[in-house]
């Protein structure tokens, strides 16, 4: 691709500190994990950071330290990452799905109650390409119902609600860096907490359930190989220095995307601005207006990536993943918004480093292919 839809921001700097980690003694289980989980930790404003291997490794861990039980019911939303629902799964916990508020793209708290039963025991929140989830509305349900809620936000780091970082306004969060996120590891995620449990039973299970005060060979619980090692953590903290940054860079971009297309009736564009807090700009996603086809989307997408410009289909609904419909039989039309949502979304190219030129590269063609669909 010549204008990629993602790509990692890596300094010399960055580079040279992965280096040094390399030609020292400790690649795992070192001072850099301790540092990197110390500084995301002051970060979010967590009492604890707990780094794992990956985004989903962290989410699953969360399900495993809150408790979670065989049929224990999970709401969340069916327009994320499949990760979010999946990790319920391997717990045999069922993910109860709502469907979205069609102006933000993120769970609608209004439908929440209503899914509320029984076996309801937690609420799956995802700030979709960065954008705050109504956590006080959201709060308030949990409360009510004594419902714990882990925030995936893999896709948010540095995004603010009502002047509180996200990831640590439920019981447990989750940042991830893979290198198409804000900040990059290369691999990795990071679970964030003032849980002292939490943290304890996700710093157990992240290292084949071994107590860090037990010896090196004694396993107080089934646990996972979901280590983060040192090469990694160096390369997180660093780049974790940047990320204010970053994050203005990006919002730089939105803007500049922004400004070029708001006149073009074929779109709907993302908000810019968050009333209750911040957006921390993962992907730039537009929409199709109403009466264009997932077809036409589809060959749109198609088009720009022959043109060596590189789109997304942000994001496949779950529900409708053909092993959701094997095992759990939803059919087309459950959840007609994230449905719909899913049909008409462009990401376009959206990295650090992208130039004005490309930008107006992006935005010319998408705009010439919408008016010959």
């Amino acid at each position: 691709m010549r204008i990629p839809l993602s790509a990692p921001d890596v300094s010399e700097t960055e580079i040279e500190s992965v280096v040094e980690v390399l030609r020292s003694p400790r690649l795992s289980l070192g001072p850099k994990l301790e540092e990197f989980e110390r500084n995301v930790a002051e970060y979010a404003h967590a009492k604890h950071a707990v780094a794992v291997n990956s985004g989903t490794s962290g989410l699953h861990l969360c399900v495993r330290a809150i408790e979670l039980k065989t049929g224990d019911e999970v709401i969340t939303t069916p327009f994320s990452f499949i990760a979010s629902a999946n990790v319920l799964l391997y717990e045999k916990a069922i993910p109860v799905f709502v469907d979205i508020d069609p102006k933000t793209l993120n769970i609608d708290a209004c439908k929440i109650e209503a899914a509320i039963t029984p076996k309801t025991k937690a609420i799956m929140v995802v700030h979709v390409f960065g954008r705050p989830s109504p956590m006080l509305e959201i709060r308030e349900i949990a409360n009510r119902y004594n419902l714990k809620i882990i925030e995936d936000a893999c896709e948010a780091i540095g995004a603010e609600y009502e002047n509180r970082k996200v990831g640590n306004l439920g019981d447990c969060g989750v940042f991830a860096f893979y290198p198409n996120k804000q900040i990059t590891t290369g691999e990795g995620g990071i679970i964030v907490t003032d849980d002292d449990f939490i943290a304890e039973q996700a710093t157990i299970l992240r290292n084949q359930g071994r107590d860090a005060k037990s010896e090196w060979f004694e396993h107080v619980a089934l646990g996972y190989n979901y280590r983060l090692s040192d090469i990694n953590c160096v390369l997180g903290v660093e780049q974790l220095k940047r990320l204010e940054d970053i994050l203005q860079k990006r919002e730089a971009i939105a803007r500049k995307y922004d400004e070029r297309l708001k006149q073009n009736s074929n779109l709907i564009l993302p908000e810019i601005d968050f009333a209750n807090g911040k957006i921390s700009w993962f992907v730039y996603v537009v929409r199709l207006r109403e009466d264009f086809t997932r077809n036409q989307r589809d060959s749109i997408v198609s088009q720009m990536n022959e043109a060596g410009i590189g789109c997304g289909r942000y994001f496949a609904p779950i529900h409708l993943q053909p092993f959701y419909v094997k095992n759990f039989g939803y059919k087309a039309g459950v959840f007609p918004l994230a449905e719909r949502a899913a049909d008409c979304v462009i990401a376009l190219p959206f990295f650090n480093r992208i130039t004005d030129a490309q930008i107006e590269e992006v935005c010319a063609t998408l705009e010439k292919l919408c008016t010959q669909m």
